[in-house]
């Protein structure tokens, strides 16, 4: 199973590809982050992200995506422009017919430590730990994406399909 992890972002968007053979067995594909310039209006940005994800389904063809829910206590501008940020995320997974799956950020970190309260360092070393890497993966929102692309196969019944699509 090919799985796009993605930690939206205005400004940067993580993503991550893995192979899941089994919750033992995963391979990092491909990570990265897709870049926008706060200069730009909002809708150059939003194509951006679309434009790179679109390219990033079509280069590795990943069968599920498992993006990061909206977590926030602070500024309001914040949120709103990362949930249109993710808005754009859901609508391109959507249009390729790619099924979605939606986890908080406590939820990642107990399916990758086992504690919900982890902190950044800890869930970068299980990142790198579950995918065998050399190096923690950089940039952070990488890192990120590639997190919740393990919770999602860490979480995931193997035996059954996804409703959702």
């Amino acid at each position: 199973m090919i799985v796009l992890g993605i930690d939206p972002g205005l400004s940067l968007t993580g993503w991550g590809v893995i192979e899941a053979v089994s919750r033992d067995k995963m391979n990092s594909i491909q990570y990265g982050c897709i870049k926008t310039i706060p200069q730009m209006s909002l809708i150059q940005r939003l194509r951006i992200i679309n434009t790179e994800l679109q390219y990033i389904i079509d280069t590795y063809k990943p069968e599920t995506t498992a993006i990061e829910e909206l977590f926030f206590l602070k500024a309001a501008k914040s949120v709103a422009g990362v949930g249109q940020a993710r808005g754009a995320i859901v609508l391109t997974a959507s249009l390729n017919k790619i099924s979605l799956f939606e986890y908080n950020p406590r939820l990642i970190k107990i399916a990758l430590t086992g504690y919900g309260s982890a902190d950044k360092h800890q869930m970068q070393h299980m990142v790198k730990t579950f995918l065998k890497l050399k190096d923690i993966p950089k940039p952070d929102d990488a890192a990120d994406a590639l997190a919740v692309a393990v919770c999602h196969v860490n979480t995931i019944k193997w035996k059954t399909k996804s409703p959702y699509c």
